[in-house]
């Protein structure tokens, strides 16, 4: 069996980092939703993030995307997060709501275009070296809509040019993580469409280049925790960018269509390391929420994780390879859902009180009184959104 103790020092210390525009208005192909107190500039969102970690103790980390989250002083912004708890994350570039990108952006036909997209990723180097983070994430809309559009070939030969020179910019202690999916916006051909694909340029480019699974980026039907099993095999799994989805890029809180999956995939982290601190995986959020309050729903998105990673962790992996070295299909599986079925409710409220936070992080942030606050403060201004 588990040892408790290992399990509960486990989940004390893991940490998710939430996505600044989670707390930003967002919303389907048709229209953005507005919500009351929603943050109007980066540092208000931070002032979310903020509540979000003191009521979980495991999300000290804030997700950047830039223009976004755009400022005059990132060491300023840096310093507000920090006096706040937190960290800056992740720095997410964004080279898809631009009319030059139409035909795409690094794998655009004019050059002029993927210099203009690589000159955006190499300031996004510069806003990491003046806030700390460690860590780029590139994801591409690149693709064509039809056969002939453009070469499919000539298209990766341009991307692996304009990854290369920014991986040539990355600091020491810098990586790139690279994102991948399968459709949308292009829809005859993308150009980092699978999980193969990102982990062939990852290869390519060196050490510093890894490969990021966004959990709703994926055909029906995927294998996920297999690509998750294999990436940490190989050294190259960067990190997640965790949400759910039923039909395409639904962006939904993680673990709410399917958290059996989610529970599969955090087994794999598990069995190979990935909880550890090399290989350095980042657990990040990547989620829009539209109908749903902001604050309360990243909390509960951070919740799932947290119920799915400390199931992952109840496994008995010594019944488990006893099974499988019988040949024991059925008790393989009966302890693998033994584990899956456990109600970690218990544990984790106990663990949150060792740390002096309330059992239900969801009930003690309605209890603060902070949404009704930002709502009454909030007033004027234009809120922050992705657009649509």
């Amino acid at each position: 069996m588990p040892d408790i103790s290992a399990v509960k020092a486990a989940l004390t210390g893991q940490r998710i980092e939430t996505p600044s525009w989670g707390y930003g208005n967002s919303g389907t192909r048709f229209k953005v939703f507005a919500q009351t107190g929603v943050p109007r500039t980066p540092y208000e969102k931070l002032d979310d993030a903020s509540r979000v970690h003191a009521f979980t103790g495991v999300a000290p980390k804030v997700s950047l995307h830039i223009p976004w989250d755009k400022v005059d002083d990132y060491g300023a912004l840096a310093k507000y997060a920090q006096e706040r708890g937190l960290e800056l994350g992740a720095i997410n570039s964004n080279t898809f709501q631009d009319d030059d990108y139409k035909l795409g952006s690094v794998c655009h036909p004019d050059s002029k275009v993927r210099r203009k997209a690589v000159d955006h990723l190499l300031e996004c180097v510069d806003i990491m070296d003046a806030t700390g983070s460690t860590d780029l994430k590139l994801w591409f809309a690149d693709g064509t809509n039809y056969p002939g559009q453009d070469d499919i070939v000539a298209r990766q030969d341009r991307l692996a040019e304009a990854l290369a020179a920014v991986y040539e910019r990355l600091g020491d202690e810098q990586r790139m993580l690279l994102e991948y999916k399968f459709f949308e916006p292009a829809f005859y051909s993308t150009d980092v469409p699978d999980w193969g694909t990102a982990y062939a340029h990852c290869l390519k480019l060196g050490p510093k280049a890894q490969v990021v699974v966004d959990t709703g980026h994926h055909a029906p039907g995927t294998n996920i925790e297999f690509i998750v099993a294999t990436l940490l095999r190989e050294g190259k799994l960067g990190g997640f960018d965790f949400n759910s989805r039923f039909y395409a890029d639904d962006d939904l809180m993680v673990g709410s269509a399917d958290p059996f999956q989610l529970f599969r995939i955090l087994y794999e982290v598990s069995r190979n390391g990935g909880f550890e601190t090399r290989p350095n995986v980042a657990f990040m959020l990547d989620q829009c929420h539209n109908i749903e309050a902001k604050i309360p729903a990243v909390i509960r998105s951070v919740m799932n994780v947290q119920e799915a990673t400390a199931k992952a962790l109840l496994v008995d992996r010594e019944a488990l390879r006893a099974a499988q070295q019988a040949g024991d299909v059925l008790e393989a599986n009966a302890v693998l859902m033994d584990a899956y079925n456990t109600d970690v409710r218990p544990l984790l409220a106990e663990i949150r009180e060792d740390a002096g936070l309330d059992p239900d992080p969801v009930a003690a942030y309605r209890a603060s009184g902070w949404q009704e606050r930002i709502a009454t403060e909030r007033v004027g201004g234009t809120q922050a959104g992705w657009g649509a």
